[in-house]
C-alpha cells in the first residue's frame, strides 16, 4: 500500500507502507546504527518521534522475545530503505510488518533514507506526518506547522507506580524518566536489590527506601519539561551517591544551576566517540538524545566536565566537585551498540562501596 511521509518544509516521500495503516505526526529523527533495530524501535527515549534508519535493510534477524528495551514502543513511526519480509535468525518470531501490526505502529518503507537524512542533517530535527496518498499535502503541512509536540513523553512512558527487582546486593533506587531495560539488566547482574519508582517520585519517598544509591535513568524529550525531578534531585544530593544516565544526565546539570539546549539534529547511534578527560581514553558509544548540557553554564556550578564527544565536542559527563555523584550523556548499557563504557556501573558500585565504609568508620570513631 503506498502512502507519503510530508514534513513540515513541504517536503514529501512516497514509499510503501508496512505494519499499522494509522496516520500519526512526531519529531522526525535519525539513527546511524547498522544493528539493533529492536532495541531502538523498544526504546522509550523515542517517544513521540518518528525514526528514520540510516542502514539500507532492516528487518533481516526479525523480531525476538529478548531484545527489548521496553514492553510496549512508544514511537510514532519508523522509517527504512527496504523492509526485509522474510527474516532469517534461529530467535526470529515475528516480520517487522507483523509487529508492527500487532503493536498498532506504522511505517513506511522505500524512499531514499539517505535524502531525508541530509534533509535533517541541514535543517535539523523537522516535523513530519504518516498519510495516505489521497491527503492534500498543503493542508497537512499546515497541520504540521500548527502542531506543537508533545511536552509530557516522560509521564507517558514511566511506571505509574514502584516496583521492586530483588536481589541481595547493594539497593538502588532506579528513577525511571523512561528507563531501557538494559539498565536494569546490568544492575541485575551485578545484584543490586534494586527499587524502580516514577518520575515524580518525591526525595523524602526515595530516602525512605534507605537506598545505598540513586540512578536516574534515560528518556524522552527536553528536560526542562520535567521540573519535579529538579526539587528530587537536589534533595537526595548528598546523602547518597548518585549515578545519572542520558535525560538522567542532563536532569542532573539542570538541578545543579546548569542550562541545556535541544541539538540541531541530536546524536542517535552506536558508533559514537567519547573522550574520558580523565584518562585520555576513548570510548566507542552508544547514544540516544536530542538535547545538551551547555558547556559555558557549568563554570558557575559546583560540576566539572568529565568526558566530551569527540565529533561536536559536546559534553559527554561531568561529576559533583563535592559529593558522590556523575552522570554521562550516553548509554554505558548499550542495547544496541558497544559496551565500551559498561565499566561505568561498577564504578558506581564502587562509590557506594567509598560512601558506606565511610559511614562505618564515622560510627566506629563515634
Amino acid at each position: 500500500m503506498k502512502r507519503q511521509l510530508v514534513l513540515e518544509d513541504g517536503t514529501v516521500f512516497v514509499g510503501e507502507g508496512f505494519g499499522s495503516e494509522e496516520d500519526t505526526i512526531g519529531e522526525v529523527v535519525f539513527n546511524t546504527g547498522m544493528t539493533g533495530y529492536q532495541e531502538i524501535l523498544s526504546d522509550p527515549s523515542y517517544c513521540g518521534q518518528i525514526v528514520t534508519l540510516t542502514y539500507p535493510l532492516i528487518g533481516n534477524y526479525g523480531i525476538n522475545r529478548d531484545d527489548f528495551e521496553s514492553i510496549n514502543p512508544a514511537i510514532h513511526g519508523f522509517i527504512v530503505k527496504e523492509v526485509c519480509e522474510h527474516p532469517s535468525n534461529f530467535r526470529n518470531q515475528f516480520t517487522l510488518n507483523d509487529y508492527f501490526k500487532a503493536k498498532n505502529i506504522p511505517g513506511l518503507a522505500g524512499i531514499d533514507t539517505r535524502k531525508l537524512t541530509r534533509i535533517i542533517r541541514q535543517h535539523g530535527a523537522l516535523k513530519g506526518a504518516f498519510c495516505g496518498l489521497d491527503a492534500n499535502v498543503d493542508e497537512v503541512v499546515a497541520k504540521l506547522k500548527g502542531h506543537r509536540l508533545p511536552t509530557d513523553q516522560v509521564k507517558t512512558v514511566s511506571t505509574k507506580s514502584a516496583y521492586p527487582s530483588p536481589g541481595r546486593g547493594h539497593r538502588v533506587v532506579l528513577v525511571d524518566y523512561g528507563m531501557k531495560h538494559g539498565i536494569l539488566r546490568e544492575l541485575n547482574n551485578r545484584d543490586c536489590d534494586v527499587i524502580v519508582v516514577p518520575y515524580n517520585v518525591t526525595a523524602e519517598e526515595v530516602l525512605s527506601l534507605s537506598p545505598d544509591g540513586i540512578m536516574l535513568s534515560n528518556g524522552p524529550g527536553d528536560p526542562k519539561d520535567v521540573p519535579e525531578a529538579l526539587e528530587m534531585i537536589n534533595g537526595v544530593l548528598g546523602k547518597v551517591p548518585l549515578f545519572g544516565i542520558c535525560l538522567g544526565h542532563q536532569l542532573f546539570a539542570l538541578a545543579n544551576g546548569a542550562d541545556t539546549e535541544k541539538l540541531k539534529f541530536g546524536h542517535r547511534g552506536s558508533n559514537h566517540p567519547v573522550k574520558d578527560l580523565a584518562t585520555g581514553k576513548v570510548a566507542i558509544t552508544s547514544q540516544n538524545h536530542g538535547y545538551t548540557v551547555n558547556e559555558e553554564s557549568l563554570k558557575t556550578t559546583e560540576l566539572e566536565v568529565t568526558h566530551i564527544a569527540l565529533n561536536d565536542g559536546t559534553v559527554e559527563g561531568v561529576r559533583h566537585k563535592e559529593f558522590l555523584a556523575f552522570t554521562v550523556q550516553y548509554h554505558p548499557e548499550a542495547s544496541p551498540g558497544p559496551e565500551d563504557a559498561n565499566g561505568l556501573f561498577n564504578e558506581f558500585l564502587q562509590m557506594i562501596e567509598t560512601n558506606k565504609k565511610a559511614g562505618e568508620k564515622v560510627c566506629q570513631n563515634a
